[in-house]
């Protein structure tokens, strides 16, 4: 209970302190959303930090498999609030994450978000959130990656659950790879509706990227299906390593 106090009390110290740099950056010193600089480097550290207080560390397989000078679409599962902050620590270049729109109302955290070029997306409302998809393919179409968790919110159990045709929908259309992500044992660390933290390791798999090159519309699922399959496979894998 003590860690998850800490953790809870640095969370707030971090939100507070990285979100205003950011909000500030925008306002006052009007710097743009662009790559590197302010944007990504507050949200690493703002990451990195609450990693550390809540006792976890990351490993990464197949960070070899992001392509330099491409953006991809970083399509993964979700287990817990710990797969955002493990992936924004860790995953290099600039990237920007598709979040639930309820974010967008944390005071300070979701002003700082919209500013950095994060996109909220409204899951309840399927015309907003194709409006939302126009969004990341212009964040795409401006050289950064896109993080989308594909099973549209975290799971109740640990276990991996049917994929939302939206990511696959886009990909296709800005005509760029994807790449498969599974985050390995975030659940345990705090699942959903708990306040306690529970520390262990983090281990996340990153899978060759799958081209969309010459796809259209009628190949979503099929697309779907070969990137559930590989993210199924590293789940698998996942349980074998840690047995």
């Amino acid at each position: 209970m003590i860690r998850s106090i800490w953790y809870r009390v640095t969370l707030l110290f971090l939100t507070f302190y990285y979100a205003s740099k950011v909000v500030i950056a925008a306002l006052v010193f009007r710097i743009p959303n662009r790559h590197g600089g302010v944007y990504d480097e507050t949200a690493k550290r703002w990451s990195a930090w609450q990693l550390r207080a809540a006792g976890v560390k990351v490993r990464m397989v197949g960070m070899e498999n992001i392509p330099k000078g491409q953006p991809v679409v970083f399509v993964s599962n979700h287990q817990s609030w710990f797969d955002i902050i493990s992936l924004a620590a860790n995953l290099p270049h600039t990237t920007r994450f598709v979040s639930k729109k309820e974010l967008a109302k944390v005071p300070l955290l979701g002003k700082a978000m919209k500013v950095a070029g994060h996109i909220f997306i409204d899951r309840q409302n399927r015309q907003k959130a194709f409006e939302a998809y126009e969004e990341i393919a212009q964040v795409i179409s401006d050289g950064m990656n896109a993080v989308v968790f594909a099973e549209g919110t975290r799971s109740r159990t640990g276990e991996l659950q049917p994929f939302k045709k939206g990511p696959f929908v886009l990909a296709i259309a800005a005509q760029v790879p994807i790449i498969p992500i599974y985050c390995a044992h975030t659940f345990g660390i705090s699942p959903k509706g708990s306040i306690r933290i529970r520390p262990c390791p983090v281990t996340i798999y990153l899978g060759e990227p799958i081209s969309t090159k010459g796809m259209n519309y009628e190949d979503r699922h099929e697309l779907l299906q070969r990137t559930h399959s590989i993210v199924e496979q590293f789940s698998v894998d996942a349980a074998r390593d840690s047995s």
